[in-house]
């Protein structure tokens, strides 16, 4: 304790104060100014004693703290009883539980980047290997044209797929960090499902799928057109990509006084119970999907609806096939 500047300041006064009251106190009486003198004697003595009690409190704060500093998970803080220290430890103990869960927050979205680094890299080293290996066919000298037009046909395929994924992956990145700032327009389902239909339907015309179109009323809804119609356009693609030849995609838009719905319906195979928990997480993996191309294309279209005070539901139909059900909600739920 002598150490401590404060504590021999404080020492020095109290004695300096009793002294010069026991000289006082000797012109008056001989036994008051003993009887001071033992009384500030005392009230330095406890002074002194819980000081000290204070001092060992502080250093087991220390410890605790060096101890958090090491990474120790048991946190020994709430054994103080009220007053100041109390009030600290409680404050130290807060202050460690949010570090920690931002640490937990930091590491999870340091894994989460290295996941999606590796499934990016997964996503584009397929196309990039198939047109490498395309390109080394197309050198040789006694190719055909017809050949040759072939493997171009199949280049500009695997490029427009690679850009595809780029710029969806782009824009969900964009979504999630919060700098998309979504246009409040007014516009007719009719319009919108025209537009999202327009960039598939020479794939549609080649699988001989039939697109069905129902329109009840005139349905609309409120929010960012390009961003719907993106959105949209995502789901329809996953639903052609597991039409078969010949199969049928049908749309029903419609609208209540809660929402607007637009019900989305294919005829393929449907969508297998383990996987429909998971179709919306983007580069969810599975062995059926990641054939056909679920992946960025689901998690942004519920990115895009789910933003807007939308929401959507995937489920396999009563007569096989998926169904997307998509409401734009006209107030806020």
């Amino acid at each position: 304790m002598m150490q401590s500047p404060e504590v021999r300041l404080q020492i020095i006064l109290h004695l300096l104060i009793t002294c010069i009251s026991f000289v006082g106190c000797l012109f008056l009486s001989i036994p008051a100014a003993l009887l001071l003198l033992g009384a500030g004697l005392a009230t330095l003595a406890v002074s002194l004693l819980l000081y000290r009690i204070r001092s060992r409190k502080i250093t087991r704060i220390s410890e605790e703290i060096e101890r958090i500093l090491r990474g120790a998970e048991q946190v020994q803080l709430d054994s103080f009883q009220e007053g100041e220290l109390s009030i600290l430890s409680s404050e130290i103990r807060k202050m460690t539980i949010r570090l920690r869960e931002q640490n937990s927050m930091l590491h999870q979205e340091k894994q989460y980047l290295k996941e999606s680094m590796e499934d990016i890299s997964h996503q584009l080293r397929t196309p990039l290997t198939s047109m490498i290996l395309i390109l080394d066919m197309m050198r040789t000298p006694e190719l055909s044209r017809e050949q040759r037009m072939e493997y171009l046909r199949e280049l500009y395929g695997l490029l427009a797929r690679m850009q595809w994924q780029i710029e969806t992956l782009l824009s969900l990145s964009r979504l999630e960090a919060g700098a998309v700032q979504f246009q409040q327009d007014t516009f007719p389902c009719a319009a919108l499902i025209r537009a999202a239909l327009e960039p598939i339907s020479i794939a549609v015309e080649l699988k001989n799928i039939t697109v069905n179109v129902q329109i009840e009323g005139r349905p609309e809804i409120t929010g960012d057109m390009q961003y719907c119609t993106e959105a949209l356009g995502n789901l329809l693609k996953n639903c052609m990509e597991h039409t078969p030849e010949g199969g049928s995609i049908t749309i029903t838009a419609s609208d209540n006084t809660i929402y607007t719905g637009i019900l989305i319906t294919d005829t393929g195979s449907g969508i297998a119970k383990e996987d429909l928990p998971h179709i919306f997480e983007r580069f969810y993996r599975s062995s059926e999907f990641s054939k056909n191309g679920y992946g960025i294309g689901l998690a942004f279209a519920k990115k895009v609806i789910t933003s807007q005070n939308g929401s959507i539901q995937v489920h396999n139909g009563k007569n096989g096939g998926a169904q997307f059900d998509l409401r734009f909600y006209k107030t806020v739920v």
